[in-house]
């Protein structure tokens, strides 16, 4: 049940929320293959579990599910830092 006070707080509080738009796609998606190289030369242990079915297996050196995950998480992580220092520099 809704309280009649936030009923009536509602149309006063302003759209502040942006629109999610393409253009820091490119930069993350990017980030994620660059620490996928990197991540599976630098592990200690890439190979621990079951392997993910790349498309090209030995550039990113067979790395496991594992692997593959903690890659694309820190990727992700490093790419939206990225992009959220580069919208803030006014360069997207």
């Amino acid at each position: 049940m809704l309280s009649s006070i936030l009923l009536a707080a509602q149309p006063t509080v302003a759209n502040t929320g942006t629109t999610w738009n393409w253009t820091g796609t490119p930069i993350i998606i990017a980030n994620c293959l660059l620490i996928l190289l990197i991540a599976s030369w630098s592990i200690r242990y890439p190979h621990t579990g079951p392997k993910m079915p790349l498309p090209f297996p030995s550039l990113f050196n067979n790395p496991s599910v594992g692997t593959f995950l903690a890659a694309m998480s820190f990727g992700h992580i490093i790419g939206v830092a990225a992009v959220l220092g580069l919208t803030n520099l006014g360069v997207i």
